[in-house]
């Protein structure tokens, strides 16, 4: 009899736990997109843009060229002077960044306002060696470029790096990929906070 009335309460336990977990994430996963469907454009002297896939042949696929049109879209009100494109060599072999900075150039935004990072295979990794660039050049203030979902993530990343002067954008592009991604950044934010 006790141990049922143990096993019954284990049960209950159990099922309140998974709920508080799902509220959880749940929430969290609102909160992160809030933050990153909340535009906070201001003059920066730099934009941050964060790599994403690249195609065999060195076209930009469509999530990262929607990053690189609004970054150059940035550049071309006025609001930045410079950017910083970083990413890492995927599987295709092919370096981000400097793919990234290709798009831009045949976009007319001058080699000379790009500085290129790639190394920057994780978010952590842009933060690190963006802010490296920033003390580098005197920079103060960055805008992040990135999808919605990734920004909340990216700001902890580069505060975590002393940067405080932060603002954001991120491209009008969503495909259903994004659900996935929202949720995977749940996990992600969560792992930023504890560990870095």
């Amino acid at each position: 009899m006790q141990h049922r009335k143990f096993c019954k309460t284990a049960s209950m336990f159990f099922k309140f736990g998974l709920l508080g977990i799902f509220s959880l994430g749940l929430l969290t996963a609102v909160t992160i997109a809030a933050v990153g469907l909340s535009d906070r454009i201001e003059a920066s002297d730099v934009a941050i843009v964060f790599g994403s896939k690249v195609n065999p042949d060195g076209t930009a696929s469509p999530r990262l060229a929607a990053r690189l049109d609004k970054a150059g879209e940035l550049y071309k009100s006025g609001v930045i002077t410079h950017l910083i494109v970083s990413g890492g060599t995927g599987k295709e072999g092919v370096d981000e960044a400097v793919a990234m900075k290709n798009y831009l150039v045949a976009r007319q935004v001058p080699a000379a306002s790009i500085l290129v990072d790639s190394h920057g295979d994780t978010t952590a990794d842009t933060a690190k060696n963006s802010t490296a660039l920033m003390h580098l050049h005197g920079y103060k203030s960055a805008l992040l470029v990135s999808q919605y979902f990734h920004i909340a993530r990216a700001r902890l990343a580069f505060k975590q790096c002393g940067i405080s002067r932060l603002y954001n954008a991120h491209p009008v592009f969503f495909e259903w990929r994004d659900i996935y991604s929202l949720a995977r950044e749940v996990i992600g934010f969560y792992a930023y906070a504890l560990h870095y």
